[in-house]
């Protein structure tokens, strides 16, 4: 009966038939400072257009594909989609400058305004400029939207005290994973029954490993950097790189711009792909579709590019300064360039055992090596005893 309706599909589950959820974060750098030193070759207008053909692309591989995509920004990292329930009032907005505006507000009482992925309040009318245009897919117009209102409010924000050369990619590494967990935790089949009178197992035995074993979301984070990896933040991004790898979570990078030691180090720990755009930031739609299209099961099937070069040096715990050689405490790995005061660990306070570090070295007087006699004709030097004669002829 197979061979003529294919009826077997049906009694499979549903596991082994539909197409694994995959979950793409990405991580904008968004710098002003190094956005305007890389303006004449790829502005930010540009670099976002085509960022969003790279997120259409994934989105357009399965319904269920889901992307999140945040800023790192100079002082902090903002969600650009989807928007968060909790916008951040910063003084010198529109909000307060203490957060709350009446008593109500004070004791947690506030209503917050749900917007929806197009920017418009519940129960207010759609703007003209943020009509849903018949000729684009639903989603993709959403994302499309809640970016670039995400991003314009982002820029008009920045006041000039904001204008650091450093970006807090950390902080938005830290978000990313807070959110991919919680999109995993989502996507688990429930193991128990809902009823607390009767919390008996839903699945079998055999079926609730089956479940465990298989994976029920494919995650991964791409970074696009601007900026080089700043010292004082080597602690917290490396905390959040050993994370993802314990979740096994990619890290990818395209350096658009100057050279991301730590994100460098952090694709390479987790299995991530680094590249580098710096020579050609015009083919950035070609790096990202080319290089970081693929998640990490699609990956084994293809040739991913790999790094010839990893710069595996380490900032310093006492100066947050890129060192290629220091001390590191033997019990809580803290590194330093140099002795610090006390010989103690500033980390842990463990008192550092330095040996004869310091000391003068020792001048050790190389031995002298005795001298060999000459040797004459393969025997030792002493009684001459070969004959002035010549050899005798044989005798006919």
């Amino acid at each position: 009966m197979n061979r003529i309706d294919a009826s077997d599909h049906y009694n499979e589950s549903a596991s082994k038939t539909s197409q694994i959820p995959s979950l793409l974060t990405i991580i904008i750098d968004t710098n002003p400072r190094a956005w305007a030193a890389l303006g004449d070759l790829l502005p930010i207008s540009k670099a976002v257009a085509n960022l969003l053909v790279f997120v259409n692309a994934h989105l357009a591989f399965g319904n269920d594909n889901h992307v999140a995509i945040l800023a790192a920004h100079t002082n902090r990292a903002v969600w650009l989609y989807p928007k968060s329930p909790n916008p951040d009032h910063r003084p010198g907005t529109n909000g307060s400058s203490n957060g709350s505006s009446n008593g109500s507000a004070s004791n947690g009482q506030e209503d917050v305004e749900m917007t929806d992925a197009d920017g418009q309040v519940d129960g207010e009318a759609a703007a003209p400029g943020h009509r849903t245009s018949a000729n684009k897919f639903p989603p993709f117009t959403q994302v499309e939207s809640s970016i670039l209102t995400s991003l314009r409010s982002l820029i008009n924000a920045t006041t000039p005290a904001d204008l650091h050369p450093t970006t807090l990619v950390s902080g938005a590494l830290s978000l990313a994973l807070s959110y991919t967990n919680k999109i995993v935790h989502t996507f688990e089949l429930p193991k128990s029954s809902s009823d607390p009178a009767n919390p008996t197992p839903i699945l079998s035995a055999a079926a609730a490993a089956d479940a465990s074993a298989a994976a029920t979301l494919h995650s991964r984070i791409l970074v696009l950097s601007v900026s080089d990896s700043e010292p004082a933040q080597y602690i917290p991004t490396m905390n959040a790189v050993f994370a993802a790898s314990h979740a096994r979570i990619p890290v990818d990078t395209l350096a658009l711009r100057g050279t991301p030691t730590f994100l460098q180090q952090a694709a390479f720990i987790t299995g991530g792909t680094y590249l580098s755009a710096a020579a050609n930031p015009r083919g950035l739609l070609s790096y990202l579709t080319f290089g970081f299209l693929a998640d990490a099961e699609a990956r084994r099937s293809l040739v991913a590019p790999t790094q010839d070069v990893v710069d595996f040096r380490a900032a310093c715990f006492c100066h947050r300064r890129v060192v290629d050689a220091g001390f590191v405490c033997s019990i809580c790995l803290s590194i330093f360039c140099e002795v610090p005061d006390g010989a103690e660990c500033l980390t842990c306070g463990t008192k550092l055992a330095l040996g004869n570090y310091g000391a003068k070295p020792a001048v050790v007087p190389r031995a002298r090596k005795k001298k060999k006699k000459a040797r004459v004709n393969g025997a030792a030097g002493g009684r001459d005893t070969s004959s002035a004669t010549g050899t005798p002829a044989p005798v006919s």
